[in-house]
């Protein structure tokens, strides 16, 4: 039994939600577990009606559960950053969900937009740090609204934290068994310090624990071209908070766009996050209309983390069956199906 906490959220989060729910149910009765569901209003409506954004009452309630599933946040009427802060960083900092992980992998049947590459091209995987780094929130101002004004932003990266990611990265590189290469994604030509630290963990730990594992080093910069020149160079990629989520978002668009792209926020001893990486997309909410794939994605990305690797692969072989056969575009409006359609059409490819 997986207890999962699930939040529909904003816009368009409660349909792509439903529907991965829906895929969840249908794999978990063949596959020999079972999941129980509980529903949480949390979001841009509920701070809006009573001005709460996570209560402390329910933050206790999430550690009792073994994954939280989000569908989105972010509201048109509400100030950007107060969400994506209260609720989102609160949850990935609480409950200290130190790896982001964002597999980058081009479906049979996808349009990407860089030419002459293919599904056995771009098939990797970013592991992001996803509590230290310029994301800590440490630093301040100084003679704000003034001429003089001073604006300090402080990367934190200290050697817990760095190694713990490097292990997860180097422990799932293994794991994938496909290249057996580790990429360390950094800037140790002009981020001296925090780079050095992170390039020297990243081979005393990869010598001594990982000797199996080929590592290699690319500058960030450099990384961001290789991911549209030749994405088949990598295997699985390590970096940072701030460049993570540069580059996760390349990713994105590389395998076809957000309405494919999942992602988990991982505690791999404590409650992990699974999400769908697109918006809220207030403009189609209600219209049942959106993909709901990258959601459907994120449902196999939690199961694969509850060590159901069986039932994982059983709905991304489906989700690869509905893009090759099924959809003429990944955009909202353009499938040739319904929101629910597609939800119907993974489960009936299981």
């Amino acid at each position: 039994m997986y207890r999962i906490a699930v939040i529909p959220g904003d816009g368009t989060g409660p349909e792509v939600v439903r529907e991965g729910l829906k895929v969840l149910s249908a794999i978990s009765a063949s596959a020999g577990f079972d999941l129980e569901f509980t529903t949480y209003d949390l979001g841009g409506e509920r701070f809006m009606r009573t001005g709460e954004i996570l209560p402390d009452g329910i933050l206790a309630e999430f550690r009792q559960f073994n994954a939280i599933y989000l569908g989105a946040i972010g509201h048109p009427d509400v100030k950007p950053g107060i969400l994506e802060k209260g609720l989102l960083l609160r949850l990935r900092f609480e409950l200290d969900q130190y790896v982001n992980l964002r597999p980058v992998k081009l479906f049979p049947g996808v349009e990407t937009p860089i030419k002459d590459k293919g599904p056995d091209d771009i098939d990797f995987v970013i592991i992001r740090e996803n509590t230290e780094g310029l994301y800590a929130g440490a630093g301040g101002t100084l003679r704000r609204g003034t001429i003089d004004e001073v604006a300090i932003q402080d990367s934190i990266n200290t050697r817990k934290g760095v190694e713990r990611c490097l292990r997860y990265a180097f422990m799932y590189t293994r794991k994938r068994n496909k290249r057996k290469k580790l990429t360390l994604c950094a800037k140790t030509n002009v981020l001296t310090y925090a780079s050095d630290l992170w390039e020297r963990a990243f081979h005393e730990l990869g010598e001594k624990e990982f000797p199996d594992i080929a590592r290699d080093y690319v500058h960030v910069d450099a990384a961001v071209m290789w991911m549209v020149k030749n994405p088949e160079w990598f295997d699985v990629i390590v970096t940072d908070n701030m460049f993570g989520d540069i580059i996760t978002d390349l990713g994105a668009m590389i395998q076809g766009g957000m309405g494919i792209a999942a992602g988990g926020n991982i505690n791999p001893d404590g409650v992990s996050m699974f999400e769908p990486i697109g918006g809220s997309t207030p403009k189609y909410t209600g219209l049942n209309v959106v993909n709901p794939l990258a959601a459907i994605g994120a449902a196999a990305l939690m199961l694969e983390a509850f060590g159901e690797d069986d039932a994982a692969s059983r709905i991304e072989g489906a989700v690869q069956t509905v893009c090759a056969r099924h959809l003429k575009s990944l955009a909202a409006g353009k499938m040739g199906h319904s929101t629910t359609d597609v939800g119907d059409l993974v489960v009936k490819y299981l």
